[in-house]
């Protein structure tokens, strides 16, 4: 009899093909367990509260309040509350002024920088973005001194030339002025965001442009503008959600005018309910209308922007 060679061992061949399979799970499980801690378990904590209310239980002379389910109530009230839409038309109109100056700057910026005949790059490039690198509260109290007609130096300007000093605090220029805090910050971010992106474009588009006769003009207003339109959809999307999120540029300028109220944008009116009012399942819903209508802006601003501009990249 020839002896039998046995069978391989299953075993083996199930640790094998078992380790390629776990691999991928073990380089995610770090960044799974962050997901959950801080994103997943958050949102459903807020959720929860959202449809909980505060009730009085007790009939009792003060009454003891306690969370109760109330379903959708808080979302209904947080809907039909006029302030809150009111918030949102001072947003529209404090984006209309924000947005577009601060990626037409970051776009102007970008280009001069990358032009071959600018000098001093890398200083201008710092300097650019270095307003960003200050913290936001500390820039709206800097602009709101500079904005106070006992400390402002263009007030005081406009005083020795025999002139009144500048309203930048009354209702007629709040909106500018506090747009100006946001653009100040955030045109260095977007600059360098669409530098980078014109850096990466092949230099022999440019020189076979400047061979069939194109101006400096003509290149980057046909070559590189539409290059970059993927980066600037992106920046389109950081500014929009960065409008939609205003909060410390009022806050900050709230005691020192009367124009600006508790509720003047829909983030101010969630921290009052959350905080000052102490009615955080309220604060909750309004959380979620506000994530929810971002989520919904965002993906519709990308759907949009992002067929044109890979569009007219083809």
């Amino acid at each position: 009899m020839t002896p039998t060679t046995p069978p391989p061992r299953r075993t083996a061949g199930r640790r094998r093909a078992a380790t390629p399979v776990a691999a991928p799970w073990l380089f995610l499980t770090p960044a799974l367990l962050l997901f959950v801690a801080f994103m997943a378990i958050p949102i459903g904590y807020a959720l929860w509260l959202s449809v909980q209310g505060l009730r009085i239980v007790d009939e009792g002379i003060f009454g003891i309040r306690t969370e109760v389910f109330v379903g959708l109530a808080n979302y209904r009230q947080m809907l039909t509350d006029a302030d809150f839409w009111t918030g949102f038309g001072r947003l529209a109109l404090y984006g209309l002024i924000a947005v577009p100056l601060t990626l037409g700057l970051a776009l102007l910026f970008a280009l001069l920088l990358d032009h071959g005949a600018s000098r001093a790059k890398r200083f201008s490039r710092t300097l650019i973005f270095l307003p960003y690198a200050v913290p936001g509260v500390i820039a709206s109290l800097m602009w709101g001194f500079m904005y106070l007609p006992s400390t402002s130096p263009f007030s005081h300007i406009t005083e020795q030339l025999g002139l009144d000093a500048i309203p930048f605090l009354d209702a007629g220029t709040i909106y500018p002025s506090l747009a100006n805090i946001a653009v100040w910050g955030g045109v260095g971010f977007n600059m360098i965001i669409i530098y980078t992106s014109l850096r990466g474009i092949p230099p022999e588009l440019y020189d076979a442009a400047r061979i069939d006769g194109c101006s400096e003009w003509r290149i980057a207003w046909r070559i590189k503008v539409p290059l970059v339109a993927p980066a600037l959809v992106l920046t389109g999307l950081f500014a929009l959600i960065g409008t939609l999120q205003v909060y410390g540029e009022p806050t900050m300028l709230k005691p020192m005018t009367t124009e600006i109220s508790q509720t003047w944008v829909p983030m101010m009116q969630i921290y009052r309910d959350g905080f000052v009012r102490d009615d955080l399942p309220l604060a909750a819903a309004g959380s979620v209308i506000l994530a929810a209508g971002t989520l919904i802006v965002s993906l519709v601003l990308l759907k949009v922007t992002q067929r044109r501009a890979i569009g007219g990249i083809q």
